[in-house]
């Protein structure tokens, strides 16, 4: 059996991962099943660098704020700031402060520094403006997509001023309380004003809805996207901060779907202007529906990745990573009759796994190993729904 299985395993290369898949896909999306661990990253990176420089990918995209990542984009594009500087202004969720990830935008930057643009990586996030415990106020993408509308368009058409804007948001602190994650009756998003903002907010998403082929020309396309990617955020902070003002049972179901939901429309924009590369976790991209346990009770919702998939079909692609161990996280040797308890000991790089030959082996489906919030190992049901499966023995912290 033993050497059954090692058959099943190849060096990890971009090239023969493509290969596996039947069709070359416009979105290929590598989870996680953790975060902020600096081997699964430097597996990421490899990955990334090769696909670049042997398959022409030209865009990588994090789970990280979409609006903050426009700031690491400009650095390694034109070396706009530094790269401290993008470290500390380009992530959400505390993703700057990972080596793996300076290293990734380090290279990234180096990479262009020579070339025409037209040859340039590219950056972005595709998670909204959120944190676990707070949503961003909509002022940036209202305020930056009424700013350009101003400029390119006839002011008779606007449906407010940028004041009006401006009044009905009031202070930040309202949108951003922590506290309105847990209690519906903190949140700002039922108010009169946020109801107000809805309105003019579908009015001027329509508005350059109905003005694209004016703007299409008049805009550069990196302009043109960052007014789409405006229009997307406003809407979606305005409908999730509404969910969180819900005092239902569906609450959280229903801002977990929410989220992902920004996250597709995000990856779908991206995969218009060449194929991707996206890094997750394994939760917000699989295919079957997606669970957590939450102090309200079991949710679940569908994934980024299930959403893009409805849309894209074989255009999409999912490649799971799973781990052997995590010791510092109470990950052990994992049992045998599990997908990392399989792998366990066949080999000590990191490498490919032929995810159909394991669901064979597998048989009927075994119980997954134990998980918690923010670790979620390869659920043996769900191998069939992967393109792929990456595995890596043993994580060690800083490796």
């Amino acid at each position: 059996m033993a050497s059954d299985l090692k058959d099943l395993t190849h060096p990890l290369d971009a090239s023969a991962l493509l290969e596996q898949l039947p069709v070359r896909p416009r979105i290929l999306a590598l989870g996680e099943p953790t975060h902020g661990e600096e081997a699964l990253l430097a597996v990421r990176n490899r990955l990334f660098r090769q696909l670049v420089e042997q398959e022409g990918f030209r865009t990588i995209t994090l789970e990280s704020d979409c609006l903050r990542a426009l700031a690491v984009d400009a650095y390694v594009t034109t070396g706009e700031g530094t790269l401290d500087q993008a470290m500390e202004h380009g992530f959400s969720h505390g993703w700057g402060a990972y080596a793996g990830n300076r290293d990734l935008v380090g290279w990234m930057r180096a990479h262009n520094e020579h070339r025409p643009s037209g040859e340039h990586v590219r950056f972005a996030g595709f998670d909204g403006p959120l944190e676990i415990t707070a949503a961003s106020s909509p002022r940036r993408a209202l305020l930056e997509l009424h700013a350009l509308l101003s400029a390119h368009v006839d002011p008779g058409l606007l449906p407010c001023t940028a004041e009006t804007l401006d009044r009905l948001l009031g202070d930040d602190g309202r949108w951003t309380d922590p506290d309105a994650m847990t209690d519906p009756g903190r949140s700002t998003g039922r108010s009169a004003e946020a109801r107000e903002l809805r309105l003019l907010t579908d009015e001027l998403v329509a508005l350059l809805d109905t003005q694209a082929p004016q703007l299409g020309a008049a805009l550069t396309p990196d302009a043109w996207d960052r007014a789409r990617l405006y229009a997307r955020t406003a809407t979606g902070l305005l409908r999730y901060h509404h969910a969180m003002a819900d005092d239902s049972p569906a609450r959280m179901t229903r801002l977990c779907a929410l989220r992902d939901l920004m996250m597709a429309q995000n990856l779908l924009a991206l995969a218009e202007r060449g194929p991707v590369l996206v890094a997750a976790h394994n939760s917000h991209l699989q295919r079957p529906r997606s669970s957590m346990t939450m102090w309200q009770g079991r949710v679940e919702w569908w994934s980024a990745g299930a959403l893009v998939e409805a849309r894209l079909g074989s255009g999409y692609a999912v490649v799971a990573t799973a781990v052997g161990t995590l010791r510092h996280r109470g990950v052990e040797a994992p049992p045998p009759e599990t997908v990392e308890g399989l792998l366990y000991g066949l080999t000590e790089e990191p490498c490919l796994v032929d995810v159909d030959g394991l669901t064979a082996t597998l048989g009927d489906p075994s119980p997954r190993v134990s998980s918690w919030f923010g670790y979620a190992p390869v659920d043996p049901a769900h191998l069939a729904a992967l393109d792929g499966l990456v595995y890596v023995k043993d994580v060690v912290p800083g490796t």
